[in-house]
C-alpha cells in the first residue's frame, strides 16, 4: 500500500479511532461489524476510511454474522477486522472457534466494558480476560494484546495483524473503555518505519500444496480463493488437505497443531514492559488502563527507594509464565490490580504456586484504581 493511505504525522485521536488507523496501516481492507459501545467509534472510523484506501466496510445484522464475514473475507484474500464489546464479543464466541480451526487469520478488537450481560456500556471493564483465552469451545491456542494508549492501540493493532498473518489464527486487541475513549497523542510513521507482515503465498507447486499441513510448528502459507490452489476449508476435525476425516488419530493431529503452533513459539510472542524487577521485593503485574495507574505507583514508590517492580502485559495471552515463575522465589508478593473480581491474579497465583503472596485489588467496573490506592496494596508487603 503506498504512503498516501497512511495519515503520516502526529494526530490527536482516541484509543478507538488509533485502532482504526493501525489496521489501515497493516493493510487491512475489509472490516464487518455491528455497533456497540464503547467499540463503535472503531467501526464508525473504518466506514470512513476504508473506501479511502479502497477497501470494503460492511455492517452486519449481528455479532455472529461480523465474524463469519471476516473468516471468508480472510480466506478471499483481504486482511480484516472487527471489533466489539463484551457482549458481542459472547455471540462471535463460537465462529472464533471456525477461525481456530480453520486457521484463518484476521483481527478481533475488543473495547471491553463492565459485564457481565449488557452490564455497564458506557464505563470501563477488564473481565474478558479468560473469555478471550477460554471462551470458545475446544482446545486452540490464543493470542491477545493489551493497550494501554491510543498509541499502543495503533502499535498493538499492526502487531496483532502481523502475529495472525504468522501464526494463522484469530489474534485479539484487548483494550478497554478508558483506552478506547482516551484522547492523546498518537504518531503514525511512514510506512518504510513500519513492520509489516505481508500475506504470504504458497511457495509449492498448486498440485502439492497442503493448506492445513502440520509438519512444522509454523502453518503453511495460505493460499486464498482465486489463486489457482484446490482449498477446502471447514471446522471438522480434517486432514492436510482440508477434507472431513472424523477419527481420533487425526484430531490428535489437528489439536496438537493448533495449540502447539502458539506454545511451543511462546518465548517469541510474549511481551512485557517492566520496572525495576532487578531489585524489586513486591512486583506489580497490571494491563491497560490499570497498567497506566500501577506504572505512576511504582514510580512514586521508587522515587522514595522502596523496592517495588512492574510487570506491564503487552501481551496477555500466551502469559508470562517464566517470568512469574523465576520471580516467585526471590520476592514476597505480586500485587494484582485489575477490574474485574479476579482473572489474571489467579494466573499469577497458580504460576507462583505459593513461592510468593498474591493481592487481588479487584474493581468490579466502572471506575479505575489510583496511584495511592496501589501503593496501600504493596505496602501490606514492605
Amino acid at each position: 500500500m503506498p504512503d498516501r493511505d497512511l495519515l503520516t504525522g502526529e494526530h490527536f485521536i482516541h484509543g478507538d479511532a488509533a485502532c482504526a488507523e493501525g489496521a489501515i496501516a497493516s493493510g487491512c481492507l475489509f472490516f464487518a461489524g455491528y455497533p456497540i459501545t464503547p467499540a463503535t467509534e472503531v467501526a464508525e472510523r473504518m466506514a470512513r476510511r476504508l473506501p479511502e484506501v479502497g477497501g470494503i466496510y460492511i455492517q452486519m445484522e449481528d455479532e455472529i454474522a461480523s465474524m463469519a464475514a471476516i473468516l471468508g473475507a480472510s480466506w478471499g484474500g483481504a486482511k480484516s477486522m472487527t471489533s466489539t464489546s463484551g457482549p458481542g464479543f459472547s455471540l462471535m464466541m463460537e465462529n472464533i472457534g471456525l477461525g481456530m480451526m480453520t486457521e484463518t487469520p484476521c483481527v478481533v478488537v475488543n473495547i471491553q466494558r463492565g459485564g457481565p450481560s449488557t452490564g455497564l456500556p458506557t464505563l470501563v471493564g477488564q473481565a474478558d480476560v479468560m473469555q478471550a483465552r477460554w471462551g470458545s469451545h475446544g482446545d486452540y491456542g490464543c493470542i491477545a494484546l493489551a493497550p494501554a494508549s491510543p498509541q499502543e492501540c495503533f502499535d498493538y493493532t499492526i502487531k496483532a495483524f502481523n502475529l495472525s498473518e504468522k501464526y494463522r489464527q484469530p489474534v485479539f486487541v484487548l483494550a478497554d473503555e478508558v483506552v478506547g475513549h482516551m484522547t492523546e497523542k498518537v504518531v503514525i510513521p511512514k510506512r518504510d518505519k513500519l513492520k509489516i507482515m505481508p500475506r504470504e503465498a504458497p511457495k509449492v507447486p498448486r498440485e502439492n500444496y497442503l493448506p492445513f499441513d502440520s509438519s512444522n510448528t509454523l502453518p503453511p502459507p495460505m493460499a486464498v480463493a482465486g489463486q489457482g490452489y484446490h482449498i477446502h476449508v471447514t471446522g471438522l476435525t480434517h486432514d492436510e488437505r482440508g477434507y472431513p476425516v472424523i477419527t481420533a488419530d487425526v484430531q490428535e493431529r489437528n489439536i496438537r497443531h493448533i495449540v502447539d503452533k502458539i506454545r511451543k513459539n511462546a518465548d517469541k510472542i510474549i511481551e512485557v514492559d517492566t520496572i525495576g524487577l532487578e531489585d524489586a521485593e513486591v512486583v506489580v503485574v497490571a494491563y491497560g488502563c490499570t497498567s497506566r495507574v500501577a506504572r505512576q505507583a511504582v514510580e512514586n514508590m521508587r522515587s522514595k527507594g522502596q523496592k517495588v517492580g512492574l510487570i506491564k502485559l503487552v501481551t496477555i495471552w500466551p502469559f508470562p509464565s517464566s517470568l512469574i515463575r523465576n520471580l516467585a522465589p526471590g520476592v514476597k508478593a505480586f500485587v494484582v490490580p485489575e477490574i474485574n473480581y479476579g482473572q489474571i491474579a489467579y494466573e499469577v497465583e497458580r504460576i507462583a504456586q505459593g513461592k510468593a503472596e498474591v493481592l487481588l485489588m479487584a474493581l468490579m467496573g466502572g471506575s479505575i484504581h489510583t496511584p495511592a490506592e496501589i501503593e496501600d496494596g504493596v505496602g501490606e508487603f514492605l
